[in-house]
């Protein structure tokens, strides 16, 4: 057990709090040491046949699962991304895509990042993905960042212009933050981007990332078990989370536009965005 205390006034992510106990390497935050390879720029990495055969599972696995279960939004930019279904899309490939798209470009980065390198380049609509995958034992969840995570999860919402624009804004809104608003935003992002439902003519859907490449969430986010709550950026900046366990509570959007205009209002209030 680790005993680290939090000392008065010390801000720290839930990530680096749970990197306190060392249950996961890769779940520890790094900072960039250099500007990371972007677009065109970056490498395709030798990937071995166990690893294209681990991409082809999982995205045949989660294709199947997210049929009535992802939101439109997510399925339609799943189509305009076209990834290879048997072997590992290439990063370089997806930026040009995105680029095209939304005027979204990607970057190579190592790991999980610390959060101001990650929102000083969500805040310039470059998004950091990783390009290893994760291994056959952690098919059903990982709670680290891995590319399937980072692709297949993230690049298909952001295809979809609205969410696009608030992606941007929840960078450009945590580089103006300090003190507790940093924490706030670590807080709606996690509500919203990686673990957010919306409300639809079909009935709850999932939009969130950290659902939508887990196999295990993605199952159990839509039951009885996880209690839902109108989306609410107030309410939402001051709830906790565990990036450890499965998600007991989630946030409900009624649409991309509610989620962009809500959280718009409430980064203007707080002076993290210009009216």
């Amino acid at each position: 057990m680790n005993n680290k205390t939090e000392e008065p006034g010390e801000l720290r992510s839930a990530f680096d709090k749970a990197a306190d106990n060392a249950l996961d390497p890769r779940c520890i935050p790094v900072k960039l040491d250099g500007p990371p390879p972007v677009g065109d720029q970056i490498p395709y990495p030798d990937y071995s046949a166990d690893e294209h055969e681990i991409w082809k599972i999982l995205f045949a696995r989660q294709q199947e699962l997210l049929v009535g279960r992802g939101c439109q939004e997510y399925m339609d930019g799943l189509k305009i991304m076209g990834f290879p279904e048997d072997r590992i899309p290439s990063l370089a490939d997806c930026s040009r895509i995105l680029e095209k798209t939304v005027s979204w470009r990607v970057s190579r980065t190592p790991g999980l990042l610390h959060e101001e390198d990650f929102f000083s380049q969500l805040g310039n609509r470059v998004f950091p993905s990783t390009d290893y995958i994760r291994t056959r034992e952690e098919l059903d969840y990982t709670p680290a960042p891995d590319m399937f995570h980072d692709v297949f999860g993230h690049m298909p919402m952001i295809t979809n212009p609205v969410f696009a624009d608030f992606y941007q804004k929840i960078g450009q809104a945590a580089m103006a933050a300090q003190g507790d608003d940093r924490r706030r935003l670590e807080r709606i992002y996690w509500f919203t981007v990686e673990f957010g439902l919306i409300d639809t003519a079909e009935g709850m859907q999932i939009y969130g990332n950290g659902i939508i490449s887990s196999f295990a969430e993605v199952q159990h986010s839509l039951t009885d078990k996880v209690k839902k709550l109108p989306f609410v950026p107030e309410v939402i900046a001051e709830q906790e989370y565990d990036v450890w366990h499965m998600q007991p509570l989630l946030y409900v959007i009624d649409s991309f536009e509610q989620l962009g205009d809500g959280f718009t209002e409430w980064a203007v209030g707080k002076g993290l965005l210009e009216g």
